[in-house]
């Protein structure tokens, strides 16, 4: 009983921890990637961060459910969003640069902090 508690509540603190990872070090991975490309942001004053932020949560929740085929949803939606920005090839190589970025960063994420979860338990 005591070790069935004590392997939830390692198993809890490793999936906190990699929503801390996919929110802060997704933040700086995604920025810095970025980072080596400029383009004229017209939209809200942090609004990209905020929905990175809130795009690798999703994503991670996913991976945990084992719900690939869902983190699909996900790309259509921003898609479907910035459909005419997408005309423009330099905002759309930002744009795809980004995402998949942090697509990549949460999935793996997700998948390493399964991967130690299931060595502990």
């Amino acid at each position: 009983m005591v070790d069935n508690v004590a392997t939830e509540m390692v198993s809890g603190g490793i999936y906190c921890i990699a929503y801390i990872v996919v929110i802060w070090c997704g933040s700086i991975v995604v920025k810095t990637v970025l980072g080596k490309f400029s383009i004229k942001d017209e939209g809200l004053k942090d609004a990209g961060r905020m929905i990175g932020i809130l795009e690798r949560m999703l994503i991670l929740t996913f991976v945990f459910l084992n719900q690939y085929a869902t983190i699909a949803l996900i790309l259509t939606a921003k898609s479907i969003a910035r459909f005419e920005g997408l005309k423009k090839r330099e905002f759309a190589e930002y744009y795809l640069i980004g995402t998949l970025s942090s697509i990549l960063f949460a999935i793996l994420t997700g998948i390493v902090a399964t991967e130690v979860i299931q060595m502990l338990t």
